[in-house]
């Protein structure tokens, strides 16, 4: 199995070793870790696939933050917050020879990406940030994301696997097994606790008015997982960001879309426009929803009459107004009594 390029071993100020690989050519794009196990994550097809078609325009960075796959595993629990992440990074870079890089702040190391940017401007051409928010608080709020985090003290095994399946979403990917286990290896359960402890603390929003790299903020549809508001918001507070959202349910870049996702990151790294992708028609279910909703519907009414949850009825809503570019509820009625036909009314 491919464990991708050679490691490399680089030291932080305070004496932690952070291990990374470097690969592909053309301008450098730094990928930040949340927790990670880079030699196990070549094993996941999906992945190795979008490392190796990035690679095909950019220089590629990767790196195990401290505490994480093979990086060094014995670290202090009480300093994991922005500073030791920045710390990481600037390690890397500095022991890879990199003046300047764009970085993919990915989930967790959102944060960290947009500090970096903001305390060394000099250092960062552009940002690609995907899954995170400047309080990270925010993106730790969803039911399923809390849920998620209780189980890591009481059986790491059955948190790997439900992350894997629910929380990134493989659940229908073939990857699913190695993503799992890319999971389990990546630390121990208590650094783990540590990691996302620590997150809850982590707020740079006052720093966001010094970001000046242009910053390209993209999301995926997906609510009960990381709200489309904080991305929206998070792009609003930037000077020069552009946002994307994606089309599709599966809260992570590379595997539901995966060419659309490498051309967007590819082409705003090397500087070329950013082409939103084009929404797709709607699918049954979304026809089914834009015809119920000349009848007066609330959310809930809607799911009850569906036999489907709130938030799934929401998350069709997303797609529907997307889709046709209605800028609300009353836009989407609107475009209902001009185009549908099979109108559902109420029972």
């Amino acid at each position: 199995m491919d464990d991708g390029p050679q490691l490399r071993f680089a030291r932080t100020g305070d004496g932690v070793t952070v291990a990374y690989q470097v690969f592909g050519s053309g301008p450098v794009l730094v990928w930040m870790p949340s927790l990670s196990n880079i030699v196990a994550q070549w094993r996941i097809p999906a992945m190795r696939a979008a490392y190796q078609a990035l690679a095909r325009h950019l220089t590629v960075v990767l790196y195990d933050g401290r505490g994480t796959g093979s990086s060094q595993r014995r670290v202090d629990l009480g300093d994991l917050g922005v500073d030791a992440h920045l710390r990481d990074l600037t390690a890397v870079l500095d022991d890879a020879g990199i003046a300047r890089a764009s970085l993919l702040g990915y989930y967790h190391a959102t944060a960290t990406a947009l500090a970096f940017a903001a305390r060394q401007p000099q250092r960062v051409r552009r940002l690609v940030l995907f899954g995170g928010a400047p309080r990270m608080r925010e993106a730790m709020l969803p039911a399923q994301t809390r849920a998620l985090l209780s189980l890591i003290d009481q059986d790491w095994d059955l948190f790997a696997d439900a992350a894997a399946a629910a929380w990134l979403g493989w659940d229908m990917s073939p990857s699913n097994r190695w993503t799992a286990e890319a999971f389990r290896t990546a630390t121990t359960a208590p650094v783990a606790q540590a990691w996302f402890a620590a997150a809850q603390d982590i707020d740079v929003t006052a720093e966001l008015s010094r970001v000046r790299a242009p910053a390209l903020v993209l999301h995926r549809q997906s609510p009960q997982q990381i709200p489309a508001g904080v991305a929206r918001r998070l792009a609003a507070a930037l000077s020069d960001a552009r946002l994307v959202e994606l089309p599709g349910d599966t809260p992570t870049l590379f595997l539901q879309d995966p060419d659309t996702d490498v051309r967007l990151v590819a082409e705003f790294v090397t500087g070329g426009p950013i082409r939103h992708p084009a929404p797709g028609p709607l699918t049954a279910r979304e026809r089914e929803v834009l015809a119920l909703l000349p009848g007066g519907d609330s959310n809930a009414q809607l799911a009850a009459r569906l036999g489907i949850a709130v938030h799934t009825v929401e998350r069709h809503l997303a797609s529907i107004y997307r889709k046709i570019g209605a800028r609300g509820r009353a836009d989407a009625v609107t475009y209902a009594l001009r185009h549908v036909t099979d109108f559902r009314h109420p029972r």
